[in-house]
């Protein structure tokens, strides 16, 4: 099983370094709290989503919820988290079936964006 994982968290990897981002226009900074349902928990989604976000400079976190779904914060310029919403969303490889955001008040504590585990 730990074999599949590596291969598994390698393609994910390179699946989120390899997605092409438009040209973004500058937009106002948000946190948005949002819950990812569906087929999303031991598909790579939240090594897919923190990837991604990384590479667009956004803050927060990502973890797996008990009822079987993945809860975020982001935080960054609200075209780079619509599009980071737009991907997750679009997956293969997961099925969100439900994607449920709430804006919530920006983090001024500098934080990076992390996976709880």
């Amino acid at each position: 099983m730990n074999a599949f994982k590596r291969l598994r968290d390698a393609y994910v990897i390179w699946h989120a370094n390899s997605i092409h981002f438009p040209e973004f226009d500058s937009s106002i900074i948000v946190r948005k709290k949002v819950t990812f349902s569906g087929r999303v928990q031991k598909v790579g989604f939240r090594l897919e989503l923190f990837t991604i976000a990384q590479r667009l400079k956004l803050t927060g976190w990502v973890k797996n919820l008990e009822d079987g779904s993945v809860e975020a914060e982001l935080q960054g310029e609200e075209s780079k988290v619509n599009f980071l919403l737009k991907s997750m969303k679009s997956l293969k490889r997961a099925s969100v079936k439900k994607c449920d955001v709430i804006n919530i008040p920006i983090s001024n504590n500098g934080e990076d964006l992390t996976i709880v585990r």
